[in-house]
């Protein structure tokens, strides 16, 4: 699916989920990395891939940048060398946005200040995110919501008071808004997914799309959001759980995200409709199954069918067992042989 389609007036395919695989800064600084795992996400029936910008310098004081970062996962010896090494130029990003698009998988990148969203537009992202941390982030919000591209809203650390400031801030300018409940803690422990306030979201906000930003380390929280209403669905995504850095663990494989999308993708399907009637897929096997009416013992021309004539054996097909009582007393047209199906065409 396209995230053009997500907005459409005429959308198609309502019940398809929507995934993001949410790269982040799993590629590890290597843009050959991000082309792997853009791939992987395509074979693994992902809709989208997603980046994370920032501008280091702007976005961090300048004690937080200059802090020794001894860390397993560091890329750099402060926090800000870390961060600066995990960062891609406008030519990567263009090339990435290039591959994306060869691949034909929709191409997004969440900005965490202003000067990412203008270099994220120096490259025409298709949409952005926005992270939970800036669901409180007003300024940043509007300068977004101005561009008019798709956004999808995590809502990770808000209350219900948060989640409707920042949707008014933002349905002001743009109503191509998608929200999605979140558990901002990586991973999230399963008492704390909360997955109920999906429904009350679809109830407070009819008019737009409503999904999950999913911290959760496993693939069942997906399937039970979809439940709840949920349709659009991000998912962290690594190619080796074991790799330096603090996402990884709690990210999908290949397999895993693969495993995801196929549940996802199943739940119409099952779901089906509301009539319920005898399948062509039931037939046969029922057919020797169910039992018919079939005579116990040889029976005589005209004699008077009771139930001591009668018996109830598989195969199905003819009379049913809730019709036995239309045969009951019914004179006999024929001899009838000992386990032969009984017919109202024997019968007077």
């Amino acid at each position: 699916m396209l995230i053009k389609d997500l907005f459409s007036a005429k959308k198609k395919n309502k019940d398809k989920p929507f995934v993001i695989a949410e790269i982040g800064n799993n590629h590890k600084g290597s843009v050959t990395i991000a082309k792997k795992m853009f791939l992987e996400a395509k074979n693994s029936g992902a809709d989208a891939v997603k980046l994370q910008k920032r501008s280091n310098k702007n976005l961090y004081t300048k004690d937080m940048y200059d802090q020794v970062y001894d860390h397993p996962n560091s890329y750099g010896k402060t926090y800000g060398l870390h961060r600066d090494f995990l960062e891609f130029n406008k030519k990567q990003y263009l090339d990435l946005k290039n591959y994306a698009k060869k691949l034909k998988i929709e191409f997004l990148c969440t900005p965490f200040d202003f000067e990412s969203v203008d270099f994220l537009e120096s490259i025409n992202i298709q949409a952005y995110k926005i992270a939970s941390a800036d669901l409180i982030n007003i300024p940043l919000q509007r300068y977004i919501a101005k561009k008019n591209k798709p956004i999808f809203m995590s809502t990770g650390g808000g209350n219900f008071k948060d989640i409707e400031r920042a949707y008014k801030n933002i349905i002001k300018y743009n109503r191509k808004l998608t929200i999605l409940h979140c558990t901002a803690s990586y991973p999230a422990n399963l008492d704390d997914m909360n997955l109920a306030v999906i429904n009350e979201l679809k109830k407070k906000y009819k008019k737009i799309n409503i999904g999950l930003s999913d911290h959760e380390n496993g693939i069942d929280a997906a399937t039970i959001a979809y439940m709840l209403g949920a349709r659009v669905f991000e998912k962290h995504f690594t190619l080796d759980r074991s790799w330096k850095g603090t996402d990884h663990a709690f990210s999908l494989e290949p397999q895993g995200l693969s495993k995801m999308i196929r549940n996802l993708n199943r739940i119409s399907v099952m779901i089906g409709n509301k009539n319920k009637q005898l399948l062509n897929s039931e037939k046969k096997p029922l057919l020797k199954m169910q039992k018919s009416i079939y005579a116990k013992k040889e029976i005589k021309k005209g004699r008077k069918l009771t139930l001591e004539d009668l018996t109830l054996k598989s195969p199905g097909g003819g009379l049913k067992p809730y019709e036995l009582n239309t045969v009951l007393n019914r004179i006999s047209k024929k001899d009838i042989s000992k386990d032969e199906m009984i017919k109202k065409i024997h019968l007077k």
